[in-house]
């Protein structure tokens, strides 16, 4: 197994988009503290890490690779049988593919290869406890698994039971109780998707209330980037295809990159969650006359950075929804643009205006210079 230590992609990063994101899942899913967040992004140090690759399958946007395990080559040979086994390599046991931990096969790849019902073995988490990668590989591995099941539920069609992924001995790693599990995990997800404290929010005034504008994003923070949609998404795209064409009904997950969004009211305009989303799930389309906020759930990955960019916080994720694929992109918001009465540009405003905001500038630094 190759020694690579894994890549990491600052432009695909949510932190590097954001520079005040709070994501922090792949130095959480590290075992070893090898991986230090900055708002550039994230840094790995070599001399810590361990080559589990954990932080590659925790990662929402595809920020990091490795040659060490690339899930796409697996899928292309175990698609060609009917059975396929999965060993980690601190085991030292046999199997078709052995992987850095269990932990890092994703909840996508699982799915995928339960949908076409090869029956896959993975063999080595009963030595869970006492590997250099616990407790994160196992808690994954648990996490990915429960992800799995989830999808199967939701996404298989009565007629064609989907073959569940198999721990060699019936040795499971160990978990949490049921509801304490449930309740850790959502408070974490809603910490990481929000990127603030829950006393914070408990505080916070009212985002819908005109009297009190929110602060404004400096456009420093918002760093541009190409779009990537990561490989787990495009697995799920196919996990998620009903041939009978009901709804593929998916709660939020922790270790799946699913994801909807609603907009309350109380939006600014300010066009933050488009410049900051990685993926280009959320689109701005414009015509000489309309303005229109829009939402591409098949580009989703549910990183959460949108939702941390936007000020006035009333972006939210949906608790639980329709994860078909290939769905039209929704209209989040629609306004109908205006023309400033001092330069006779167009411009789109969350509420009736003279002008636009480039003459509001100059009229605000006029009265600053000249009183």
């Amino acid at each position: 197994m190759s020694r690579a230590y894994p890549q990491f992609l600052a432009s695909r990063c949510a932190r590097y988009r954001y520079r005040y994101s709070a994501c922090s899942r792949c130095a959480d899913a590290c075992p070893h503290e090898a991986i230090a967040l900055s708002d550039e992004g994230a840094a790995l140090d070599p001399a810590r890490c361990q080559n589990c690759v954990l932080c590659v399958s925790a990662c929402r946007t595809g920020a990091w690779e490795s040659e060490s395990y690339v899930p796409v080559e697996t899928l292309r040979r175990a698609i060609r049988q009917t059975q396929f086994s999965f060993a980690c390599a601190p085991s030292g046991l046999p199997a078709d593919a052995v992987v850095p931990c269990l932990g890092a096969i994703d909840a996508a790849t699982l799915a995928y290869l339960a949908r076409r019902r090869i029956a896959v073995t993975l063999h080595g988490s009963s030595r869970c406890e006492g590997c250099a990668h616990a407790p994160c590989g196992a808690e994954q591995l648990a996490l990915n698994l429960d992800a799995c099941s989830t999808l199967a539920t939701a996404a298989a069609p009565p007629d064609a039971a989907w073959l569940a992924p198999v721990l060699a001995d019936d040795a499971r790693p160990k978990r949490e109780p049921k509801d304490a599990g449930f309740a850790a995990g959502r408070r974490q997800l809603f910490r990481r998707l929000i990127g603030r404290g829950v006393d914070e929010l408990a505080d916070a005034a009212d985002p819908a209330d005109p009297a009190e504008s929110p602060p404004a994003v400096p456009d420093k923070a918002i760093r541009a980037g190409a779009y990537a949609l990561p490989e787990q998404r495009e697995l799920l795209q196919i996990v998620c295809e009903r041939r009978d064409g009901q709804h593929v009904e998916v709660p939020l997950h922790d270790a799946l990159p699913l994801m909807a969004l609603k907009l309350r009211a109380g939006c600014t305009v300010c066009e933050a969650c488009f410049r900051a989303c990685p993926t280009g799930a959320i689109r701005i389309e414009e015509s000489p006359s309309d303005w229109q906020l829009r939402f591409d759930a098949d580009r989703c990955v549910a990183c959460g950075v949108c939702m941390e960019v936007c000020q006035p916080r009333v972006l939210e994720a949906v608790p639980a929804f329709d994860a078909r694929p290939e769905q039209p992109p929704r209209v989040l918001l629609a306004l109908a643009k205006q023309r400033c009465a001092r330069c006779d540009r167009h411009f789109v405003s969350a509420a009736p205006a003279e002008t636009c905001p480039v003459c509001r500038d100059d009229e605000d630094a006029f009265a600053a210079i000249f009183g």
